[in-house]
């Protein structure tokens, strides 16, 4: 199951690793502290930005880390191999999309792999539990494997312009993707890439509890968006939301390996 229900999450607290990845791109929130106010029962923290490579000189840059910070990073929040993986978040960007896809990246069986559809709004929003307490972790040894496909690199990008190998999907919002309004980061101009087509996020959620539309809807707006090539690669501002373009074509697409242009418009866009 991509997706897990708030439910059927409620039934199994006990059964699953619970990570909450919780990334804001708007500065006035703090997903650590809150997380510390309120978290779901047995939920651990799973910070996007120490779980990221840094050190290339883009603001919320967010590189996949190496493979030995991603297992000594895992290890430490004491999830193992076999661990059935629920992930959430309390982010408009739906940030747990990306921690789901860097799991996958690194190897762990996509079975054993889910994002609680709606978050921590859908689950306040119906009365359910939060706590505030520490979750205990007994640190284990975590081993991954890199599945390089599953990203594609900037020159890969530049080629694909001339070549047409695969369609290049954008999450921003279309007045974004259009150079209509300012990109957050000063630091990168606004427009898009040549030849890739808008598919905002927004478009492929309910944005009253933040699930995303079910299978039959989901289709259809893919299928609207889309011409062509139906090799799909996604991409947004930083990679955050091109990772939930990604999961939400896995619902309708059961042969799809997710695949993000990491670097995303923060990187192509750059001045």
């Amino acid at each position: 199951m991509t997706l897990v229900s708030t439910d059927w999450l409620n039934q199994n607290l006990n059964k699953v690793k619970i990570i909450d990845a919780s990334w804001h791109l708007v500065k006035n929130r703090n997903a650590l502290e809150e997380y510390n106010e309120e978290h779901i029962r047995n939920a651990i923290f799973f910070d996007l930005d120490k779980n990221s490579d840094q050190r290339k000189g883009l603001p919320h840059g967010h590189f996949l880390p190496s493979i030995n910070d991603h297992e000594k990073a895992v290890s430490e929040m004491g999830i193992l191999n076999t661990d059935r993986v629920i992930i959430y978040c309390n982010s408009d960007l739906i940030s747990s999309c990306r921690a789901w896809f860097q799991f996958l990246y690194f190897g762990h069986n996509p079975k054993l792999v889910s994002v609680l559809n709606g978050g921590l709004k859908k689950w306040k929003l119906e009365g359910k539990e939060v706590i505030n307490m520490q979750t205990k972790i007994t640190p284990c040894r975590y081993r991954a494997k890199e599945n390089k496909n599953m990203i594609k690199i900037k020159s890969e990008i530049d080629e694909n312009i001339k070549k047409k190998k695969f369609t290049l999907l954008d999450a921003r919002s279309k007045n974004r993707f259009l150079g209509l309004e300012p990109e957050p980061r000063s630091s990168v101009k606004s427009g898009s890439i040549l030849g890739s087509y808008s598919l905002p996020l927004s478009e492929l959620v309910n944005t009253k509890n933040n699930t995303f539309f079910n299978k039959e809807k989901l289709k259809d707006i893919f299928v609207s968006k889309v011409t062509g090539n139906d090799d799909l690669v996604m991409s947004c501002g930083s990679s955050v939301s091109a990772s939930s373009l990604a999961l939400a074509y896995s619902i309708i697409n059961d042969d799809y390996v997710a695949k993000i242009y990491i670097g995303s418009w923060a990187e192509y866009g750059k001045k």
